[in-house]
């Protein structure tokens, strides 16, 4: 029987056990102790200094002291971790081992599992390798230039992805790195998690951020999502991702003041990672495939989580199929954001009347059935609407009935004005009343965000291509966590 003891100095449970690892090399023992800081720790007994904790990884020590047996063919047969009288006893056979020691003290964590070093040492044992090409840097270059000169960016400055921090922002997701999580367009390249993980390192994401980044481009790579023809559109829009669930306040992301504002790391970097991805792996760059004419603001990042502090309320990811207690991703056709200010409005039958003008104002005031559209609702709004008891359906179905318009004040050429809905459609989406709705069943999206002090919400208008709803809608899914 063969023993290896992986110590450190600055570990009161190792200096406690020092006797006990003195006695069994006096026993006769084969004993070999690994040390991880001083190399002189524990004196007389000669250990072996890790230096650069390689031999600590490779031995999956999580815990000092560990303590490993290994029979005469080299084969583990026990592990014992911490100090704990009856375990070492039995582990090593000495009856009397550890006298006059406290009976139970748990151990300390080992230098080789601290956060950064776990991921240097899976690098450097070769346990991670990283597939993609690595581009060389001179030494006297910049790589923020590089990444410019190279096309890498979205315009504002990137980190550039060494491969610790690669391996850094793997660990935030369990999920291997060749796995290919999809084909990104325009040019349906394979995008895995590695490649997704360089991209959130560009970005300046956290690690911990990964399950909803991969979660994002999941849902956004469903076929109804369209994320093709919304990356070449004419149109303002680009992708917006409304997150919602535990994973929101694990990641500290922003759903009050500013919620789709700058100033929230997980907001922002989040939703720029997926534009990098866009652009880096699947090529869609401005000018080029991506013909918007004007674009937006978005187009940097849009990303915000619903507000979910009133369990009265219920989230919209629960509204589209997640269940509660789980974390979801809606992504959405988002054009910019239009401020709604409405300062009277006292009951929720005045404010879905004045929410409904400024509905009706998404792409234009007479195109019906032609976008799908967010409102974003403020704390103070939201006030006015759970006095009355209402919540998501009361309001969902408040704003439809206030919605509705006469059907021939939206035809062409009605008051004069060229712009409007053809006959064929208004006969197919009239109703019985010939009234016509805005939107399609289904295509206004409720969400809860913001901070208090004032009496406005926002609306962010969808894609044309939302006309097109048998096709084209808005996806939501449940994220796997890890």
């Amino acid at each position: 029987m063969r023993f290896i003891a992986v110590v450190k100095e600055d570990c009161p449970t190792c200096r406690l056990a020092v006797p006990a690892l003195a006695e069994m090399r006096s026993a006769g023992l084969a004993l070999d102790v690994v040390t991880q800081d001083n190399p002189a720790f524990p004196d007389g007994l000669a250990p072996r200094h890790d230096a650069d904790l390689l031999e600590s990884h490779r031995l999956g020590v999580e815990i000092v002291p560990t303590v490993v047996a290994y029979d005469d063919t080299g084969t583990e047969t026990a592990r014992i971790y911490g100090w704990n009288t009856a375990e070492w006893r039995a582990l090593s056979g000495l009856s009397g081992l550890g006298d006059g020691l406290p009976e139970n003290m748990p151990g300390c964590g080992a230098l080789n599992v601290m956060p950064g070093v776990a991921e240097r040492l899976a690098l450097a044992a070769g346990d991670l390798k990283l597939a993609s090409r690595e581009i060389a840097v001179a030494e006297e270059a910049d790589p923020h230039e590089v990444a410019y000169d190279r096309g890498w960016t979205d315009g504002l400055p990137v980190i550039p992805p060494t491969d610790l921090r690669i391996a850094r922002m793997l660990a935030g997701t369990s999920r291997k790195p060749d796995e290919v999580v999809g084909l990104v367009p325009p040019n349906l390249s394979p995008l895995t998690v590695e490649k997704a993980a360089i991209n959130a390192v560009m970005a300046g994401c956290r690690p911990e951020y990964m399950p909803l980044l991969l979660g994002a481009i999941e849902a956004a790579l469903e076929p109804e999502f369209a994320m093709h023809g919304l990356l070449c559109t004419l149109a303002f829009s680009g992708p917006l991702i409304i997150a919602n669930g535990p994973v929101t306040r694990r990641i500290g992301m922003n759903s009050g003041g500013n919620a789709l504002g700058q100033g929230n790391r997980a907001n922002a970097t989040i939703g720029r990672a997926f534009q990098l991805i866009i652009r880096n792996v699947g090529g869609g760059r401005p000018q080029e495939i991506d013909r918007a004419i004007l674009g937006q603001p978005g187009k940097y990042t849009f990303c915000f989580a619903e507000d979910e502090s009133d369990p009265a309320w219920q989230p919209l990811a629960q509204s589209r199929g997640v269940p509660a207690g789980k974390s979801g991703v809606t992504m959405f056709h988002a054009d910019g954001v239009t401020g709604f200010v409405d300062q009277q409005s006292r009951t929720p039958e005045e404010l879905c009347r004045s929410l409904s003008m400024q509905l009706w104002s998404v792409n234009h005031p007479r195109l019906a059935r032609w976008a799908n559209a967010v409102l974003v609702l403020s704390p103070n709004h939201y006030d006015i609407f759970k006095a009355a008891g209402w919540g998501r359906a009361e309001v969902e179905a408040g704003l439809i009935q206030a919605l509705k318009r006469p059907v021939e004040t939206k035809l062409r050429g009605y008051d004069g004005h060229p712009l409007g809905i053809t006959p064929e459609q208004a006969e197919m989406y009239a109703d019985e009343n010939g009234m016509i709705d805005k939107f399609h069943p289904g295509g206004l999206y409720v969400v809860r965000a913001g901070g208090p002090g004032g009496l406005m919400s926002a609306v962010i208008g969808g894609w044309t291509g939302g006309r097109n709803n048998a096709e084209v809608r808005p996806v939501t899914r449940a994220l796997q966590e890890e």
